[in-house]
């Protein structure tokens, strides 16, 4: 006796498609490049949202480095003095102040290399 999965395969078939939504050319349309697509796209975004955070963190760096460029210190320097004048402050922070209010982080640099 033939079997029709009529239901179950197109609702499988419609979640593929409906994920894979916006890609490029049969990636989007059909079903077979979809689902290997769908399948990659998916690993992928697990690995970048760890991979995220590792990115953002470059990112503050590189702001605070760019804020110390006129001063005679390097990230690493102004790092190290923050630790030694235990300064809990964290390079979001940091960045964040750097970028928005360049006048208070001079004070801050101030007391910090003080």
């Amino acid at each position: 006796m033939r079997v029709k999965r009529g239901n179950v395969a197109r609702n499988r078939r419609k979640k593929v498609l409906k994920l894979t939504k916006g890609f490029r050319g049969s990636r989007s349309k059909l079903f077979r490049p979809a689902h290997q697509a769908m399948l990659k796209a998916l690993t992928n975004s697990f690995k970048d949202r760890r991979r995220k955070k590792s990115d953002f963190r470059g990112l503050w760096i590189a702001r605070i480095n760019a804020a110390l460029f006129n001063t005679d210190l390097s990230y690493s320097k102004f790092i190290n003095l923050c630790k030694n004048k235990n300064i809990i402050l964290n390079r979001k922070m940091i960045a964040e102040v750097a970028l928005q209010q360049p006048k208070a982080f001079e004070q801050f640099l101030s007391f910090v290399t003080a």
